[in-house]
């Protein structure tokens, strides 16, 4: 009697959102792995070169950022360049997918639930998502690190595994694979929170007040309103360069605590800020914290560029307006 009632009445109406949530949860994850792997596609060489100068390799710190790019391939060979990518594709998709994912999620909960809507809720919504990202996928940016600091001739790990291992066992299982978390999580908010922050109020401004950014939807999704392709791309580099400015000291500090025994001051840098006023103290302010930076803007204006296009991109795709 039951069943037939029921049959008989109105449609369930639990299952269908359910199933659709989940489908959209999907389909974001999806979305922000392509976007961040497109994204770190495009400039691994130079973050290879960043994280050798970062760290100050003895074998290229007295190079400029130029310098080093043509001086890896010649003592490495052209892979040389491309060393440690492995690591990070396998990182980059799931923090890429982890990131997009949670921060529209957390856009929607702080619209939603606590009523915080306007600029502030995308600066909050991204440095929270930024940090989620990062404690899910840190230990693969650690053997990344490690693996783009080697040189050829002078291996300490032979892979990824081998790695994972070697740290597991000899930097006191677990917890060497979270070294730098904390300079990391505090870089990140800034870095994360500024960077959606920026693209998410460019791309409002753009729709909203000049018509003549407009692009072209997909005929999938005709409905939504989108920008041309280069000014998703500019305003994707403009929200790099202005994050990363602000957060790059924390950045130098979290790579030199990554590292660890990998070099040989590494006592010098086991905290935070006994790694900020070591590095302060022996390299300055242009040569130690900001090292690199030049670098970083011509890595991180095309990488967040071409992250927020694809994922603009994807979201057309996969319905996710």
């Amino acid at each position: 009697m039951t069943t037939e009632a029921v049959s008989s009445g109105a449609r369930p109406q639990i299952p269908a959102p359910v199933q659709k949530d989940n489908y959209h949860f999907l389909r974001s994850f999806a979305a922000g792995g392509v976007a961040g792997c497109c994204a770190k596609s495009t400039i691994a060489p130079l973050d290879r070169v960043k994280i050798l100068l970062q760290a100050q390799n003895p074998h290229y710190k007295h190079l400029g950022v130029f310098a080093t790019l043509k001086a890896v391939p010649k003592k490495e060979g052209f892979l040389g360049l491309y060393k440690g990518n492995g690591a990070m594709m396998i990182r980059i998709f799931p923090y890429g997918a982890i990131q997009f994912m949670a921060f529209d999620h957390y856009k929607k909960f702080l619209n939603t639930q606590l009523g915080i809507s306007g600029h502030i809720h995308r600066l909050m919504a991204g440095s929270m998502a930024g940090m989620t990202a990062v404690i899910c996928t840190y230990p693969l940016d650690v053997i990344r690190a490690r693996l783009a600091f080697q040189v050829t001739g002078e291996h300490r790990y032979t892979g990824i595994r081998n790695a994972f291992q070697t740290i597991y066992l000899k930097e006191g299982g677990v917890t060497g694979f979270y070294r730098g978390l904390t300079p990391t999580i505090i870089g990140m908010a800034p870095y994360a929170g500024f960077s959606f922050f920026t693209f998410g109020t460019l791309k409002t401004l753009g729709l909203t007040h000049f018509p003549e950014l407009l692009g072209k939807p997909s005929l999938d999704n005709p409905d939504v309103l989108v920008l041309k392709t280069h000014v998703n791309l500019l305003c994707g580099g403009v929200a790099g360069a202005i994050a990363q400015t602000i957060s790059y000291p924390l950045d130098v500090a979290r790579r030199r605590m990554q590292l660890g025994s990998s070099l040989p001051d590494s006592d010098k840098c086991c905290s935070l800020t006994k790694t900020l006023n070591y590095v302060y103290t022996q390299y300055g302010v242009k040569k130690g914290l900001y090292r690199g930076l030049s670098l970083n803007y011509i890595r991180c204006i095309p990488s967040q560029a071409v992250a927020f296009t694809t994922y603009e991109f994807m979201k057309q795709v996969l319905h996710l307006n």
